[in-house]
């Protein structure tokens, strides 16, 4: 299945942001979900990972995906091996997210690739991807805005707001997420 694709927005000709087709297949996700996984505990990790692939995820051996978690669309979604998408999270994908290798994305965090242009008088639909780049770390009810990489190793504290990139091995906190400190790198990093 390959990626959705926010560019179908049609809203200037007063139809929906997203084609028919998209919108059963999100509907069918979100029933599928509900009925089969989110009531799943955390032994049968595997099962939901094998249910997001069903969906078109792309998710490594490995990874790891929480039950609570909120996914918008699979086939937008990219967990390297090891990563980690916690209970609540809320993963609105309407652009690709990848979750690199034992990246780990906290409880009730919000990556959110999808914002509206508030310039444009029809307050269009604006999406665009977002990476969590390998070793790196979103805590608790931290945000991540539309277009975001964070960078190897970074850190981006409990609710602190990521509306620009994040560099490698640097620890961010607060709204916006401004550097404290730099991180040592992992042993074997690059």
């Amino acid at each position: 299945m390959k990626p959705l694709d926010a560019s179908q927005s049609q809203p200037l000709s007063g139809g929906p942001s997203f084609s028919l087709a998209n919108r059963a297949y999100r509907a069918g996700w979100q029933l599928a979900w509900l009925l089969l996984a989110r009531w799943t505990p955390p032994m049968l990790n595997g099962w939901r990972c094998w249910l997001l692939r069903l969906f078109g995820a792309r998710i490594a051996p490995g990874a790891h995906v929480r039950s609570s978690a909120v996914i918008w669309a699979p086939a937008n979604l990219i967990v390297e091996a090891g990563g980690s998408i916690g209970p609540g999270a809320i993963i609105y994908n309407m652009a690709p997210i990848t979750i690199g290798a034992r990246a780990i994305v906290s409880q009730r965090a919000h990556l959110c690739a999808g914002s509206h242009d508030i310039e444009d008088p029809h307050f269009q639909l604006v999406a665009r991807p977002i990476v969590i780049g390998a070793d790196a770390w979103v805590a608790a009810e931290a945000f991540v805005g539309p277009g975001v990489v964070v960078g190897e190793g970074a850190v981006l504290g409990a609710r602190g707001c990521a509306f620009s990139d994040l560099d490698a091995w640097g620890v961010y906190g607060g709204n916006p997420a401004k550097l404290i400190r730099r991180r040592a790198k992992a042993p074997g990093a690059a």
